[in-house]
């Protein structure tokens, strides 16, 4: 069976239960419980968390306040993670959270307090604006979180933006099959499905 590493939060699982529910061909490893081998993973899903640790980011923290809910046991493992996972080429699923993951572990960095994005976890309000390039195009997602992508790094193509403030809210890793960060919540919505049904069309196809 497809197996995907993963490290989700309690608070977080009863969406996920849904989003596994329909496909339960899918064999999910987390390792927020237990040890997880990379190395027979087919897949990543980065989810969404607190703050990244000062100690992992890649720029100066002036106001290291602004960080909160850090944990880096969970840091080190996604970090550790996303490099295995992606020099193997194998398909990436990144959420909030683990879009910032993504492009920090790429060399990017982060705006580290943003306002407004932070207040519709479930209600799909906020407009976007999609690049040419975009296979998955919603119109308006939901938002929650206070931080988000500053410099993108190398190898990484937004995708799209918030229609307000031009906050990134989806990108893509460039020459990778599937490698896919959203700053929204699409465990949260039905709206969302298709992307987690290509997420898993990818994961079957890297057995």
């Amino acid at each position: 069976m497809p197996s995907i590493a993963t490290w989700i939060r309690p608070c977080d699982e009863h969406w996920f239960k849904v989003v596994f529910g329909r496909s339960p061909d899918m064999t999910v490893h987390d390792a927020r419980i237990g040890d997880v081998d990379l190395n027979e993973m087919d897949g990543l899903l980065l989810t969404g968390g607190g703050d990244i640790s000062a100690d992992f980011l890649s720029q100066a923290v002036e106001r290291p306040e602004l960080i909160i809910d850090t944990d880096s046991e969970r840091d080190a493992w996604e970090f550790k993670a996303v490099a295995a996972i992606l020099a193997a080429g194998k398909p990436t699923l990144a959420i909030c959270r683990g879009l910032q993951v993504m492009n920090v572990a790429m060399g990017g960095t982060l705006h580290l307090d943003i306002p407004h994005h932070d207040n519709f976890e479930t209600s799909n309000i906020q407009p976007l604006r999609h690049s040419s390039a975009a296979a998955h195009r919603f119109a308006l997602v939901n938002s929650s979180h206070h931080q988000a992508l500053e410099d993108i790094a190398d190898g990484l193509e937004v995708e799209a933006w918030s229609c307000g403030d031009g906050i990134v809210e989806q990108a893509r890793m460039r020459r990778h099959a599937f490698a896919l960060g959203v700053q929204y919540h699409p465990e949260r919505h039905p709206l969302y499905l298709s992307l987690f049904a290509d997420f898993f069309d990818h994961v079957r196809n890297a057995e």
